[in-house]
């Protein structure tokens, strides 16, 4: 239940209409208890509200008319030049983008404030009485319809602001670059408190019955998608409940064939449809990956930007560059956190969930390998990149990682002595080589590290 209560949530998020309807069904009920309100109220009452409407029913009438108007065609010029700012978005920085720009709620509380305005009026109008009927002007309704009115215009400037600014590269390279930084907190939340070897991938397996390779039976996915959430503990609950023990055979951000194993029971016997209906309802499956567990998808959003700008039609290495800064900044929080366990037990300590997850070594393929081998001629950017090595490697304390960290380093230095051209370049990101090497040969708490100085 909780996993599809995540995913409607998510599913609104990503909408252009949902925060709109909303604003526009406040504005309606406010419409109608405004309305309510001058019926009810006083002329005597009204007189103390200096800022109130004074007019007549004819300026009323044209007041809201022409408000309700301008607001329409306004709320069409904030659409279009939405759709203008997705198309841009699309066809520079990549499609993987597009679901951040339809999330962003300055868009849509911008056009739901255009809309909200012109319900408001079209709704406050129908009330307005000519002098042929018995007289009847809305003051309070008119002059909150006013306020609005110029609210907006601060709306439409602000959201011209916010538009030439998100579609800035370096606005788009800082707003995913924060996405990393929040999901790592999210996913990561713990320190690093184990100095050594410390992998949630490599001790899956660990704690598994003797016969669970025998007698264990996989429940295959119900449906083609990637996998976007898993409510681990309804599969816990689950698995306690039923005296079970589950393994994950796939993780958020994978993608699912229908009829496939997505996890492993054991005991096999014990699998039914009951069952099957009950584990399916703790996955969400989607047609594209989200980062709500899936710290991975915004890496590869930012290892994205960087190739397409390292692209020989558009050839713009300091964009790359922004790009490696901010994944270097998450490599740095990602070295300093305990990978979480991959284990989970019931409150009698019985193994009940086995969940691989993400490791620091395959984040850090990641995040440079794609740039790496789209920059093996560009000595500009290979030099950031191995800058970056050297600062995460001061924060790395695990032996593994410091070990994938100068494997990296090393691929670095062969590519540029391989591609690149001019001595003095090659010269140069061999120095950060060797000072990147320095920083990680050096003692660490998980021992020294041998690695060859040729990058062999």
């Amino acid at each position: 239940m909780k996993t599809l209560w995540f995913e409607i949530w998510d599913y609104l998020r990503s909408t252009l209409w949902f925060v709109p309807a909303v604003m526009a069904l406040a504005a309606i009920a406010g419409a109608f208890g405004t309305v309510t309100l001058d019926e009810r109220m006083t002329t005597e009452w009204l007189s103390h509200l200096g800022w109130r409407y004074t007019g007549g029913a004819e300026g009323a009438s044209l007041l809201l008319s022409t408000l309700a108007g301008s607001m329409i065609a306004v709320a069409g010029t904030v659409f279009s030049l939405t759709l203008v700012a997705l198309s841009l978005a699309t066809t520079q920085l990549g499609p993987g983008l597009l679901r951040n720009f339809m999330r962003d709620t300055t868009n849509h509380v911008v056009l739901g404030t255009f809309l909200a305005t012109f319900l408001y009026c079209m709704l406050v109008l129908r009330t307005i009485r000519r002098a042929d009927e018995s007289v009847f002007v809305p003051h309070l309704s008119v002059s909150i319809a006013i306020l609005l009115g110029v609210a907006s215009l601060g709306v439409l400037i602000y959201f011209i602001h916010h538009v030439s600014v998100s579609i800035q590269t370096e606005e788009v390279v800082a707003r995913v670059g924060r996405d990393l930084i929040r999901g790592i907190d999210r996913l990561f939340p713990g320190p690093s408190g184990q100095l050594g070897p410390q992998n949630a991938t490599a001790a899956s397996d660990a704690g598994l019955p003797e016969a669970f390779e025998d007698e264990a039976r996989p429940i295959g996915s119900d449906e083609d998608g990637y996998l976007q959430r898993i409510d681990l503990d309804a599969l816990a609950a689950l698995a306690a409940r039923e005296d079970l023990c589950i393994r994950l055979e796939r993780r958020p951000g994978q993608y699912l064939v229908k009829g496939h194993a997505l996890l492993t029971v054991w005991p096999g016997d014990r699998v039914d449809d009951t069952l099957g209906h009950e584990v399916h309802a703790a996955f969400v499956i989607g047609h594209q990956r989200t980062d709500a567990q899936d710290v991975e998808f915004t890496i590869i959003q930012l290892v994205e930007i960087a190739v397409r700008a390292l692209s020989p039609g558009i050839n713009d290495p300091f964009t790359a560059i922004a790009c490696i800064d901010r994944l270097g900044a998450g490599l740095c929080r990602l070295a300093m956190r305990d990978m979480p366990s991959a284990s989970r037990f019931d409150t009698q300590g019985s193994l009940r969930l086995v969940a691989p997850g993400c490791s620091f070594v395959g984040l850090l393929g990641t995040a440079f390998s794609q740039i790496r081998q789209n920059a093996r001629a560009n000595p500009a950017v290979l030099t950031r990149l191995l800058e970056t090595i050297a600062q995460v490697a001061t924060v790395a304390h695990r032996r593994e990682d410091r070990v994938a960290l100068a494997h990296h380093a090393a691929m670095l230095a062969r590519a540029a002595r391989e591609a690149v051209p001019e001595p003095e370049d090659r010269r140069a990101v061999e120095e950060r080589f060797e000072a990147a090497m320095l920083v990680l040969m050096a003692p660490a708490d998980g021992g020294q590290m041998t690695v060859s100085s040729q990058g062999d």
